[in-house]
């Protein structure tokens, strides 16, 4: 699998895409502490980190289609100017006296207005570098192992950056990611290869107007149902055996069990068609997640978790790899967003649900419920569609050698 890392221009553009991607990992807990800092309110942080949140969702496929039409270069720049700017300007104020709250607000949403999608961006890189098939697989997941990692390892580095200095310096550090990493990504040959479209996308090449994609999405809406409730479920369960402070390695074994499933999906060579493997990867996590409801003692239930993670990446590699199959080259960045977004959304709607869930009836009920559903949403897979897509299987050569980019017809 690291064997694509070789490719000519990867590295190039992967590790800048690393640093920069690492400021959304860092930036909602560098916001939640900055902010709580200056104004002594959580109730204000959380509005704050919720401005930033929702406003990062619902602009995404907006960022995703700029980026397919003006070209990674000017697009990608652009945004992370504008979050740099946002993620200083908090700084900035974070740091003075009598500001009033609401600018804590308007900045939080700026920076998620202008995230810029550093990972749907890269996945076209790899998409550039790669043959349809095996290898391209194993691109995607060696970038969505690395993206697990970093949503681990990034809440651990601003923490040591904010306890060594304060929040606001966590701000400033978060800025500079997002900028520099943006900067050096967008510079490498393979990104300014991309210069996009150059004008509107037709209608019919929009990514939720190809047959079967919406079906996807409402597949993964499942998946990430299981995680929102998952994240949820590890905190109350910790606290129900008065172990708080093992949410932590809850929550740490959930991503590791992602982490591992990512890694080991991208060594494996699959004979089963793509939407065959999406129906096995979400029942297989639905399954889970029902399993996990029936355990009791803390040792059992973080093996569960981590059983459920491992089906997490694996479901999101093959969504994505869905996404540069069924959708058209001129939309691929919008498409690749619309799968983190429809996961993003059933992780937000099942943490809602699944607060209620657990106070009135256990973290049991809430896993329960979401694996059934999560099962219920696994039968919309467009199994006939994607079966007459799917390009024939492509083993990649042992040897490292640029290759076209695949165009879906």
């Amino acid at each position: 699998m690291l064997a694509v890392l070789l490719l000519p221009g990867a590295l190039r553009a992967f590790l800048p895409a690393l640093i920069g991607r690492s400021a959304l990992a860092m930036g909602g807990l560098a916001l939640l502490l900055a902010v709580h800092d200056s104004t002594g309110s959580y109730t204000q942080a959380g509005f704050a980190t919720a401005a930033f949140g929702i406003a990062n969702v619902i602009a995404a496929p907006w960022r995703a289609r700029a980026v397919d039409r003006f070209g990674q270069r000017i697009a990608l720049t652009t945004m992370a100017s504008g979050q740099a700017s946002g993620f200083t300007a908090l700084a900035l104020i974070t740091e003075a006296e009598g500001v009033a709250d609401i600018w804590f607000l308007i900045l939080s949403a700026v920076v998620g207005l202008t995230a810029p999608p550093l990972g749907a961006a890269m996945r076209m890189i790899w998409a550039s570098l790669t043959t349809a098939g095996d290898q391209r697989t194993k691109a995607f997941s060696i970038d969505a192992v690395c993206e697990e990692l970093l949503f681990v390892g990034g809440p651990v580095i601003i923490t040591a950056v904010i306890v060594a200095s304060s929040p606001g310096i966590g701000l400033w550090v978060t800025a500079a990611a997002v900028s520099l990493g943006t900067v050096a990504m967008t510079s490498s040959a393979s990104s300014r290869a991309l210069r996009g479209t150059g004008g509107g996308v037709a209608r019919g090449d929009r990514p939720l107007r190809q047959p079967g994609f919406a079906r996807v999405l409402i597949v993964l809406l499942g998946v990430g149902g299981v995680l929102g409730v998952a994240e949820i479920a590890a905190p109350a369960v910790a606290a129900q055996h008065d172990a708080a402070a093992a949410s932590g390695w809850l929550l740490a074994a959930f991503a590791g069990g992602s982490t591992l499933g990512g890694f080991l999906y991208g060594q494996l060579n699959f004979k089963a068609g793509i939407g065959k493997r999406l129906f096995a990867l979400c029942v297989s996590m639905a399954l889970a997640a029902v399993l996990v409801s029936q355990l009791d003692t803390l040792g059992l239930f973080a093996a569960g978790l981590a059983l459920v993670g491992l089906f997490l990446a694996p479901s999101l590699i093959t969504g994505y790899l869905i996404a540069d199959t069924i959708v058209p080259e001129t939309s691929r960045t919008e498409a690749s967003t619309w799968i983190n977004t429809s996961v993003n959304l059933g992780a937000s709607l099942a943490s809602a649900a699944a607060g209620i869930v657990i106070d009135n009836s256990g973290a049991w009920l809430a896993l329960l419920l979401v694996g059934a559903i999560a099962l219920a949403l696994a039968s919309a897979v467009p199994f006939t569609r994607l079966r007459k897509i799917e390009p024939p299987a492509v083993h990649a050569p042992d040897h490292c050698e640029h290759s076209e980019v695949f165009s879906a017809t």
